[in-house]
């Protein structure tokens, strides 16, 4: 009669609640014969991120000699130690062949509270520093998302909207709704050292390597101020119309536009400063976030109406319509993964594959927090870092404010690390 060894594994670190969530209850896989003997097959069942799921139980059979239960015990202890080994290992050491068919494997990593006061809107990471920009009210905090502390911030940015960063220059930008005025600040001392004054209410901010230029997209004043990032001069303004949202610049020579208000994409030439092409991005409805796949030549844009338009960067056709969460007001992409990301006020990530330039696959919807609306991409390491906070609900509507804000709760604000 066949005798049944059980072997039952369980990651001491991780809290009870915690196991039950991501690894599910114990399961039974019982082993299989092939090659003529009854020696078992070994199955590890994958969880959602694409490592063994814990806690299991692996069922051997044995049969005809003890020796080959010793063997199979072995095999499982090899099996067993790569799985885990793999939770230990940094984003960038683990390297999968793609996607696992509906699960990204992006999940939260760590929450670092923040706190502070003010409400937010863009944020710009850092690379070789390490360092996360965050746009709050009168100011950008800067945290190092390594130490988990805030290492400084650029002060007297009334309305600040977004961060641009200009590493070959060693330079950083924000626009300033509220002033209609671009900060120029330097990126080791993070000291203010220009202005520059831009339209009215500046709000997308972005650095074009080709032409060493800064665009900010004037929200209300429908145009664009481009400054040279050498001299923190304005270079000149050009006209666009519409209310301008997020935008991308392809390191060729060409910068890209959300226009909210008229559901459009327009392509500028960053160096003549002339607007190249008007796109309607139908179905998609009140663009926000962008993103581009410059070797590609793909665009990503969070619509309003709950999709992600890819559009062809230089026919300006609409490829694919992938649905994505609702609030979404940032857009990513991964070249080395294929990931493109939206980040959805509602709570959830979503995560599109690239399976060709012209065809795109919904991989998951990760559940992050109410709030959770912009984020920045460390392309290094692959992580997405969002923001958020606990509200109050909001003050009743009143005639000079029909649409109030929800309060936001004392101390609550935080950065969520999402990675694989």
């Amino acid at each position: 009669m066949n005798s049944v060894l059980q072997v039952k594994v369980w990651l001491s670190r991780l809290s009870a609640a915690r196991r039950d969530h991501v690894y599910g209850n114990p399961r039974r896989f019982i082993g299989t014969s092939f090659d003529g003997c009854s020696r078992p097959g070994i199955r590890l069942p994958r969880t959602e991120f694409g490592w063994p799921a814990l806690p299991l139980e692996i069922v051997m059979t044995r049969s005809r000699s003890f020796h080959s239960g010793i063997i199979s015990v072995l095999l499982a202890a090899v099996v067993l130690a790569a799985g885990i080994a793999r939770l230990h290992l940094p984003a960038s050491r683990v390297h999968a062949a793609g996607p696992a068919p509906g699960a990204s494997g992006y999940h939260l990593i760590k929450t670092i509270k923040v706190g502070g006061d003010g409400f937010w809107d863009y944020l710009a990471f850092d690379s070789p520093t390490r360092r996360l920009f965050i746009s709050r009210g009168t100011k950008v905090m800067v945290l190092d998302v390594d130490s988990e502390k805030i290492v400084g911030e650029i002060p007297d940015t009334p309305g600040v909207h977004g961060i641009a960063l200009a590493p070959d220059r060693g330079n950083g930008f924000t626009s300033n709704g509220m002033a209609g005025t671009i900060s120029i600040f330097d990126l080791k001392s993070l000291q203010v050292i220009g202005h520059a004054q831009a339209e009215m209410n500046p709000d997308c901010i972005i650095y074009d390597p080709a032409t060493k230029r800064v665009f900010a997209m004037n929200g209300r004043s429908g145009s664009a101020t481009v400054v040279d990032a050498v001299t923190g001069m304005v270079a000149g303004t050009v006209p666009i119309g519409g209310k301008l949202e997020f935008a991308a610049a392809d390191g060729a020579g060409h910068v890209y536009v959300n226009v909210e208000n008229k559901s459009e994409e327009v392509e500028l030439d960053s160096k003549n400063m002339t607007v190249m092409a008007h796109w309607s991005l139908d179905p998609c409805k009140d663009p926000s976030g962008l993103a581009i796949d410059a070797k590609h030549r793909r665009l990503f844009a969070g619509c309003g109406n709950r999709m992600m338009a890819v559009i062809d960067a230089d026919s300006g056709k609409v490829i694919a319509t992938p649905p994505i969460g609702a609030g979404v007001d940032a857009d990513a992409f991964d070249p080395e993964t294929g990931f493109a990301f939206a980040s959805n006020g509602s709570g959830t990530l979503t995560v599109v594959h690239e399976d060709s330039p012209n065809m795109f696959s919904v991989v998951e919807d990760v559940p992050t927090q109410q709030g959770a609306r912009t984020m920045a991409l460390d392309p290094k390491t692959h992580e997405v870092y969002l923001v958020t906070a606990q509200f109050a609900p909001p003050a009743a509507p009143m005639p000079d404010n029909p649409r109030p804000r929800p309060t936001l709760l004392p101390d609550s604000f935080v950065v969520l690390v999402y990675g694989r």
